[in-house]
């Protein structure tokens, strides 16, 4: 199951905590539930179409005036449950450096 591939330990939330997710160019928003988290990424349920996450790389909005948020990008789908990887400055450069690499071949 999923839960083995997991690296950090995840925290599950007794109470419900209600956040956002936000394409990055700011087109679209949708209300969730955080239903857990870990330092990598999260579990989320989806209020509304699950649809615009086809981008793939998106915000999550922890706070309710947006100051407090984190890059990510979709891992999997389950109806209107989702997992999420946050996005990190590393992760980030290594793709950047992989991706020139490939292009340079």
């Amino acid at each position: 199951m999923m839960g083995n591939n997991r690296t950090a330990n995840r925290v599950r939330f007794e109470h419900k905590h209600t956040v956002s997710i936000m394409g990055v160019d700011g087109t679209w928003r949708r209300s969730c539930i955080l239903l857990d988290a870990s330092a990598s990424g999260a579990k989320l349920e989806v209020e509304g179409s699950t649809d615009p996450l086809k981008a793939q790389e998106f915000f999550l909005v922890l706070s309710s005036t947006g100051l407090a948020f984190r890059r990510c990008e979709l891992i999997w789908v389950d109806g209107s449950q989702v997992g999420i990887h946050f996005v990190t400055g590393k992760a980030k450069g290594k793709a950047s450096a992989e991706k020139r690499l490939v292009g340079s071949q």
